[in-house]
């Protein structure tokens, strides 16, 4: 059968040396195959001798089929900002904790890989957001994330003073900790641990899960997923938020800067086995176990 994934690109967890012997593994498996395979730089480091060509991760995206993520879920997250502009899919090796993103085993990669290799597979898209960080009317700052983007308070256990608008239409006027804004990929991360819904991967949806806020009452929301939403600091008493993308990348705020908040253009294409079931996914990874009764 031949392979609709020649030329494959590597990504590894930075500064984890426990994940080489996977990471050469899989090297010698697509080199086996007769893949054409280039390395991103850093992960590169992790190899005991550099069999692949190194290159940059926008350099990924340009010239491959398919890019390989050897690590957990924060590897995939950080490997899809920027690898989505360029519409390869992504395929993960889970040696991180939990891996609802990167969801084949070690020990199952072999033959995972080979049947995918050999076109059987899943393949699913994910969106991501936007944001921009606006400070008297001026962009100062851009990022996207896969999971969330969120508002929190910075050095000091203090509440911020924000608004919230969907759509030009305001909403609410919170002091809270903050505020996640989640894309449904990202409704199993930090918005699950605010309260917030578990959404299916392809719902077009984001969820808004306010971080501890004053009133009781304040909930996760729900949007459609095209809306565009405005966040505005209207207070700091004497808190410095921040705003985080992925809880990878972070930027400093003050008072007046504005949030915009939308879908990004491109969409990430994620690869799975061909028997993946994300409801299988939700009760191993969540510890639920409930099998159904056999009548």
């Amino acid at each position: 059968m031949v392979t609709p994934f020649k030329r494959i690109g590597l990504f590894a967890k930075y500064n984890s040396h426990t994940i080489a012997d996977t990471l050469e593994k899989l090297i010698t498996l697509l080199l086996n195959r007769h893949h054409s395979l280039t390395i991103e730089a850093e992960s590169a480091k992790l190899l005991s001798k550099k069999i692949p060509p190194v290159v940059t991760k926008e350099q990924l995206g340009q010239s491959c089929d398919l890019i390989i993520v050897v690590g957990g879920d924060g590897s995939l997250l950080n490997a899809a900002r920027a690898i989505a502009p360029y519409r390869v899919p992504i395929l993960g090796i889970n040696r991180g904790r939990l891996g609802f993103l990167a969801d084949i085993l070690p020990d199952e990669m072999e033959k995972e890989l080979t049947a995918i290799l050999e076109g059987q597979f899943i393949k699913e898209s994910r969106f991501l957001l936007q944001a921009k960080l606006q400070r008297e009317n001026k962009v100062i700052a851009e990022t996207m994330a896969l999971n969330d983007i969120v508002l929190y308070s910075g050095n000091i256990s203090r509440m911020i003073d924000f608004e919230v608008y969907v759509n030009q239409h305001f909403v609410l006027r919170q002091q809270a900790d903050g505020l996640i804004t989640a894309t449904p990929t990202g409704s199993t991360a930090y918005a699950l641990s605010a309260g917030g819904p578990i959404l299916y991967p392809t719902l077009n949806a984001i969820t808004l899960a306010p971080l501890c806020p004053h009133t009781l009452s304040s909930r996760p929301i729900v949007v459609q997923g095209d809306s565009k939403i405005k966040l505005v600091i209207t207070g700091i008493k004497k808190t410095y938020p921040k705003l985080s993308s992925d809880g990878q990348q972070h930027f400093d705020l003050i008072q007046h800067d504005q949030i915009l908040i939308e879908k990004y253009e491109h969409e990430l294409i994620l690869i799975h086995p061909a028997h993946h079931d994300y409801y299988t996914v939700l009760r191993e990874k969540l510890g639920w176990n409930i099998t159904p009764i056999k009548e």
